[in-house]
């Protein structure tokens, strides 16, 4: 009974350290991947989030990008709750 709690907050904690590695690389590699939308047709330098064409869709992509890794620090959140929900389950 123990060995099978103990192999489930392994495998819990195992999951918490590999969205943080997974989050610090990503963060690395695609925390500057946001495009540079100044030079495109249809940018609006008052208001960026009001441009058109080509411009407008370069801003949709980089503001979804910016959910993605905000979802991704949810879910590490989340992890991290049920981690130590467990760990106080067993005391």
């Amino acid at each position: 009974m123990i060995t099978l709690v103990e192999n489930n907050i392994m495998g819990l904690i195992g999951a918490f350290v590999g969205i943080a590695i997974l989050i610090g690389i990503s963060t690395q590699i695609l925390g500057n991947s946001v495009s540079d939308c100044s030079a495109l047709a249809g940018y609006d330098s008052t208001t960026p989030a009001s441009s058109t064409g080509w411009a407008g869709q370069c801003e949709d992509n980089n503001t979804q990008t910016q959910q993605a890794f905000s979802l991704l620090v949810i879910v590490l959140i989340v992890v991290a709750a049920v981690v130590i929900l467990t760990v106080v389950k067993l005391l």
